[in-house]
């Protein structure tokens, strides 16, 4: 399995708790904590979001972003997800990674300390360098867009 250097820092808000961990052996995300007070956690109402801090900020190589994705046991149980998700942290960013959690479920949701609100996704990047053409080669999709795929209907890109 390939692995990539990252470097870390705990910000002095998150002391005390561990730092991201993979949870199993081919796990492909870190889980990220709430470095929220402990005598003040978090709580989302119904229909709402929030920004929660995670105490930490990374250092990635310019290889590499890294994407922050929902827990799929918080968006199962309790409606809860990341909201631009996958949220994308660029190699030149240095400021604290933090989570913005919308609770689309019907009760509100209390974020503790500690508690494992998103994963954290290492990803290889690829920077484009864009040709301009006058017009693309053909596909058997064409131009169809959403829902489009798997119909017997052909759709070509209008010129």
């Amino acid at each position: 399995m390939n692995q990539i250097e990252v470097q870390i820092v705990q910000l002095p808000h998150a002391a005390g708790l561990p730092l991201p961990e993979y949870q199993s052996a081919l796990a492909a995300g870190l889980d990220l904590l709430a470095a929220v007070p402990a005598d003040a956690p978090v709580t989302i109402a119904a229909g709402a979001r929030a920004m929660v801090p995670t105490g930490l900020s990374i250092a990635l190589p310019p290889e590499a972003e890294a994407q922050v994705r929902p827990r799929s046991g918080l968006a199962a149980k309790h409606g809860v997800t990341v909201l631009n998700t996958p949220g994308t942290i660029d190699a030149d960013y240095r400021g604290e990674i933090q989570i913005i959690l919308a609770n689309l479920g019907s009760e509100p949701f209390v974020i503790e300390r500690g508690m494992r609100i998103a994963q954290l996704v290492i990803a290889p990047v690829l920077r484009a360098l864009l040709r301009p053409v006058e017009i693309l080669d053909t596909t058997q999709r064409g131009a169809g867009g959403f829902g489009s795929t798997g119909t017997n209907s052909v759709q070509t890109p209008k010129v």
